[in-house]
């Protein structure tokens, strides 16, 4: 789930240099539109490109004036532990400068590109400049125990106290090495441990360790929290010292497993039962029980040992309660790759219209964190600079069940993948698919059980009627629904009694789908229907393109509603008895009261 850097240039006179940072971290090279040739993508308005990619957690290296890059991401700045590194490059290549500091490699991202272009690293973070490492962001394989110390630590070192280095692991932690040794004042003492941080010690942990897991199905979370817990106790190791959490593939859902990674901030990784017998060998507690259900003879042992490699031994080993089993092993130097595969994800996706200033900062997160895209060849493209350089699987309109299915199929093989949707998932849209298909059992043609057991997430996204809404003043300001005018899923027959009922009871209805090329009678009887039962001046809203170049919005009296004027793009909102179209400045505006007036002497408690 790693998210790509984004190298970005607005000028012709830092394209060369672009193009050789672009290449040297194997990522496309984007460009000012009209002033950067050789570009692999281009781009329109640079405050807003790097403010997307930025949203969206993506390191952004920008060939340009800092000041660019200032202007485009200090409205979103908010906490430095979370944000993606941004660094500024002189079109020359002669300097590399981390804007935002060190925090999540951004100096050590600045060296290498420095180095690579003869230049130099503009570097301030005290620690880097006068001690040479940076407390709260050590080597990869290296965890900082106690980040509660380093602030404090740091700053005595830096006023001239001496560095009192400890711990069994010291002589891997050859990094500690520039730290000053003498000096004035009491010493701050600095340990490089796999044991648990004494009080008042800024405490290292080399990532060495493995952790194996089993469970039976609806283990309880406390249960299999505890054995671990007891189980690192017991063996004088911190929970920092782990790498990551693993298990066989059939578990990869199991929720004590998931909520414990989630709990240790650590990843979980899963093993076919042949990779697992593959370590049947070194196992200390063999079992013909577990190889008949699982196909190895041992999860938790085989898990820590597969996780670990050839070079890693078992040293705490099964531990087991009721319903969990866990064991541990040991690499003999910092871990710094994973083995296994991870879970795999589904992010279900709505990017609403498909303007990037309309699209939820998570859903923008987490497509920029999946491997492959999946969906309408239409959204994906509206994703714009957001899908470059991602795998993606385009699905022509009427493959929906296709493309749900190849999605899911896809997260369970262990990939990280986004399903790609216009305005909300959960609207209208491929999310009910999704679920469905989850749910049905293999004789209905669902999915296989591995695609069951990937993690699915949903992401809320602006809806038409939302986007409609918004565009026309405050339509929904009471109760309102939607109806499909869509008959491909749906009997005409329900959608006409849908109809009949949200008529009687005086909704605000917004209508998705309202014709197509060989659908054009539903939308009119559904007009007649609603004369039946509101006024004939009642405000209707025609809504096309929203949030699009080629937007138009419309305003028609209910009576005056004509189907030619809908397209298969358009959201048609129709005003219950009680909307108005107000007449200001900037235009006709279309709101429904919710009743204030009415209360303006009343108790006005229960109105939000």
């Amino acid at each position: 789930m790693a998210v790509t850097p984004v190298v970005l240039c607005v000028s012709g006179a830092g394209a060369a240099v672009a193009r050789r940072l672009a290449d040297h971290l194997g990522v496309p090279m984007f460009g000012r539109e009209g002033r950067v040739a050789g570009a692999d993508q281009t781009f329109g308005n640079a405050l807003e490109f790097v403010r997307d990619m930025f949203a969206a957690g993506r390191p952004v290296i920008g060939v340009c004036a800092s000041g660019i890059l200032v202007r485009a991401v200090a409205p979103l700045l908010a906490d430095k532990r979370a944000e993606p590194p941004v660094i500024s490059v002189s079109d020359d290549g002669a300097v590399v400068v981390p804007l935002l500091g060190g925090h999540r490699g951004a100096n050590r991202l600045s060296r290498d590109l420095s180095d690579l272009l003869g230049g130099v690293a503009a570097l301030t973070t005290a620690g880097e400049v006068t001690l040479g490492l940076a407390l709260d962001a050590p080597p990869e394989g290296w965890v900082l125990g106690t980040p509660d110390l380093a602030q404090e630590a740091m700053a005595r070192l830096l006023a001239g106290a001496p560095a009192q280095l400890e711990g069994e692991a010291l002589a891997e932690a050859g990094w500690l090495a520039a730290l000053p040794r003498q000096g004035t004042g009491a010493p701050v003492r600095i340990a490089a441990t796999v044991g648990p941080p004494e009080p008042g010690v800024l405490t290292f942990h080399p990532r060495c360790f493995t952790l194996g897991l089993g469970a039976s199905r609806d283990c309880p979370e406390e249960e299999l929290a505890g054995l671990v817990e007891e189980a690192l106790g017991q063996a004088g190791i911190a929970a920092g010292a782990l790498r990551a959490l693993y298990t066989i593939d059939l578990k990869a859902d199991e929720r004590a497993m998931n909520a414990l990674a989630a709990h240790l901030d650590l990843p979980l990784r899963v093993f076919a039962a042949e990779a697992l017998e593959a370590e049947a060998g070194r196992l200390a507690t063999p079992s013909e029980v577990v190889f008949a259900e699982t196909g190895c003879h041992g999860v938790a042992e085989g898990a820590a040992l597969a996780g670990a490699g050839n070079t890693g031994d078992l040293v705490v080993p099964k531990r087991k309660t009721a319903h969990a089993t866990a064991a541990l092993a040991r690499c003999p130097a910092p871990i710094t790759e994973l083995r296994g595969r991870a879970r795999g994800r589904l992010s279900v996706v709505g990017i609403g219209p498909g303007q990037a200033s309309w699209r939820a900062p998570e859903a923008s997160r987490l497509i920029s964190e999946a491997e492959e895209l999946v969906g309408y060849g239409l959204y994906i493209d509206l994703l714009g600079p957001l899908a470059a350089g991602k795998i993606r699987s385009d699905f022509p309109l009427g493959g929906e069940e296709a493309r749900c299915r190849y999605a899911l199929e896809r997260a369970g093989e262990g990939y990280d993948v986004a399903l790609v949707c216009s305005g909300d998932a959960g609207i209208y849209a491929m999310g009910a698919l999704v679920f469905e298909l989850l749910d049905r059992g293999a004789e209905e043609k669902g999915v296989s059980a591995a695609a069951r057991r990937a993690e699915v997430i949903c992401v809320p996204g602006i809806s038409a009627l939302q986007g409609a809404a918004a565009r026309a003043g405050a339509p929904l300001g009471h109760d309102f629904c939607a109806i499909s005018l869509s008959d491909l899923l749906t009997p005409r027959e329900d959608i006409r009694r849908r109809l009949r009922a949200a008529a009687e009871g005086d909704f605000v209805i917004a209508f998705y789908n309202p014709v197509s090329r060989t659908r054009r009678t539903l939308l009119a009887e559904a007009r007649d229907v609603l004369l039946r039962h509101r006024p004939a001046d009642t405000p209707v809203m025609l809504a096309c393109n929203l949030g699009r170049a080629e937007e138009k919005i419309l305003y028609r009296r209910l009576e005056d509603l004509q189907v030619d004027e809908v397209d298969m793009l358009t959201v048609v909102l129709v005003g219950s008895s009680n909307s108005r179209l107000a007449r200001l400045g900037e235009g006709p505006r279309m709101f429904t009261p919710r009743g204030y007036a009415r209360r303006i002497d009343g108790d006005l408690s229960e109105i939000g």
